[in-house]
C-alpha cells in the first residue's frame, strides 16, 4: 500500500488550502498513491496560536463544509482514499478533526484529537471522546486504518486501544517540531503495538514546524534476520513536498501473526490502575479539564 505524506505549507486562506490541498491529491495519484494523508487541521493551517481564540476559532467549518465535501468528490475522481484534516464546528464545540475517505469518496472514519493541548491554545477546543477504526477499500484489498492527532502520540494509550481495535495502519496528522523524542515515541508505538504509523507533519517554513513526516512499518524482525531491523521506512527532510512510502502489508500482517508483541502476552488483568482516574504530585496542573 502506497502513502503520500503531504508535507505542505497552508496558504493563509481556506480557499487557497482547498485549491492546494486538491492539487496535491492529483500529485499524489499521479505517484500511484493509495491514501493521502494531510498534517494537523489543513483548513486553517493550524493557524491557533498567532491569533486570540475568538477569533480563531471563527474559521471553524462543520464536516459537510464544501471544503470538506471538495475532497468526498476528488477521493471518487481519483479512486484514491483522503485523509483530510479541519477545525471543525459541532453543536458540542470546536474539534481539531480528521475525515477519512476511502477511494469511492465514502467517509469511513471521523476522529476528533482525545488528547487536546490544554497546557496552550488547543483548551479552547472541545476533545474528542473515543477512537476509531474503519475497513479502508484499497486497491490492495481492505485496511484496518485508525487515527491519532499530534499530541495523541504522547499517551501510549491512543495507539494500544487502536490496535485493541484490530487497527493495521495509524494515520497521524501533526504540527509541531518532530525531534528525536517525538520520533522516538512513533518508532515505539509501532513496535509495541506491531502497527504501522504514518505521520504527517507541516515543513520547517512554517512556524513551531519541521517536517520529518515520516512511515514507522512496525517490523521489527525479518525471517532469517539475525538482528532487529529498522521499522523507519521514510523520513522525509524539512522541506515542503509530496513524500511516498510503500507499506509491505503482507510482510506486516505475517509478522503480527507470530511475534510476541500487540496482544499477544498482556495481562490486562493486572492493570487496573491505568484507569485510575486520580492525580497526584508531580503530575497535578492547574490548568488540566
Amino acid at each position: 500500500m502506497r502513502i503520500a505524506l503531504l508535507q505542505i505549507a497552508p496558504t493563509g486562506s481556506l480557499e487557497g488550502n482547498l485549491r492546494k490541498g486538491l492539487d496535491c491529491c492529483r500529485k499524489a495519484k499521479a505517484l500511484s498513491a493509495d491514501i493521502a494523508l494531510f498534517p494537523e487541521m489543513w483548513s486553517n493551517g493550524y493557524d491557533i496560536y498567532s491569533r486570540p481564540p475568538e477569533v480563531w476559532m471563527n474559521d471553524a467549518i462543520d464536516a459537510d463544509h464544501p471544503f470538506v465535501s471538495s475532497f468526498v468528490e476528488e477521493a471518487r475522481e481519483l479512486g484514491m482514499a483522503i485523509g483530510i484534516t479541519l477545525l471543525e464546528k459541532t453543536d458540542e464545540g470546536v474539534r481539531n478533526s480528521f475525515i477519512l475517505f476511502d477511494r469511492h469518496g465514502e467517509r469511513k472514519l471521523l476522529y476528533a484529537k482525545v488528547h487536546t493541548c490544554d497546557f496552550g491554545a488547543e483548551r479552547s477546543l472541545t476533545p474528542g471522546n473515543d477512537f476509531h477504526v474503519a475497513d479502508i477499500d484499497t486497491k490492495e484489498g481492505m485496511v484496518k486504518v485508525g487515527a491519532m492527532i499530534c499530541y495523541d502520540r504522547e499517551m501510549p494509550e491512543s495507539s494500544r486501544i487502536l490496535m485493541l481495535r484490530g487497527a493495521e495502519v495509524i494515520l497521524v496528522p501533526n504540527a509541531c517540531p518532530m525531534e528525536i523524542n517525538r520520533l522516538s515515541q512513533l518508532r515505539a508505538r509501532a513496535f509495541e503495538n506491531m502497527v504501522a504509523i504514518a505521520t504527517c507533519n507541516y515543513p520547517s517554513s512554517v512556524p513551531d514546524c519541521n517536517g520529518h513526516s515520516t512511515l514507522f512499518d512496525g517490523v521489527a524482525y525479518l525471517p532469517d534476520t539475525p538482528v532487529s531491523r529498522d521499522t523507519c521506512i521514510l523520513e522525509a527532510d524539512e522541506s515542503e513536498g509530496l513524500f511516498i512510502a510503500d507499506l509491505n502489508l503482507k510482510e506486516l500482517r505475517q509478522y503480527r501473526k507470530t511475534e510476541v508483541h500487540g496482544n499477544a502476552y498482556r495481562r490486562p488483568e493486572l492493570y487496573k490502575d491505568i484507569i485510575k482516574t486520580t492525580i497526584e504530585e508531580p503530575f497535578i496542573r492547574s490548568d488540566r479539564r
